[in-house]
């Protein structure tokens, strides 16, 4: 039934999002050059790598010796407002549609993060990841991993067809307000040490 209600909601939403993946593919390339889109490998369902596809927001900028600098150096204005207003996420939808994502689920991190769980932290992945979820309603990236997971967990064991619907009309109004973006001090999310 989630399934379905994912790719019904993506198909007749299309003609709002298409053009404007289309307007922003267009601005990302104009703004910060090729590639349009970055593409990382993370764990989805059951863990299972799959390829993640956002627009790009961040510079290939290296100091001297060839070394990619640090966030904040190589993220610019442009790419600011595409995560505040997570324009940056849009090309997900496809994702959505492919079957390796949710509209609604925990939201995918990163591979390397796998062997750091405990094992109630690694039943997040009970559920195929998501657009958004219960942790980025709840706090986003300015909440603790600790809450995140907790928060990831607690919607594995509870979700329903009536819970995404909150968390989707929730995400609408935080991304209008631009909560919880980034973790305090820090352009992006900190790093899950374990």
């Amino acid at each position: 039934m989630k399934r379905i209600f994912d790719v019904f909601l993506v198909l007749i939403t299309a003609p709002l999002w298409v053009p404007l993946i289309i307007l922003v593919a267009v601005l990302v390339r104009v703004k910060l050059g090729s590639p349009v889109f970055f593409r990382q490998v993370r764990p989805g369902l059951r863990g299972k790598p799959f390829q993640l596809i956002k627009f790009r927001s961040m510079t290939d900028a290296r100091d001297a010796a060839g070394v990619l600098l640090p966030d904040a150096e190589r993220l610019p204005a442009f790419g600011q407002r595409l995560r505040s207003t997570s324009l940056d996420e849009l090309p997900e939808l496809l994702n959505v549609l492919k079957g390796d994502m949710s509209l609604v689920g925990p939201r995918p991190l990163l591979m390397e993060y796998l062997p750091l769980y405990t094992e109630e932290q690694r039943r997040r992945h009970e559920m195929r990841p998501g657009l958004t979820g219960w942790a980025q309603v709840n706090g986003r990236n300015a909440v603790s991993w600790e809450e995140k997971f907790q928060l990831d967990v607690w919607y594995v064991e509870n979700h329903s067809l009536w819970l995404d619907l909150r968390i989707l009309f929730r995400t609408v109004v935080m991304v209008l307000r631009r909560e919880g973006v980034s973790a305090e001090g820090s352009v992006t999310a900190e790093r899950f040490e374990g």
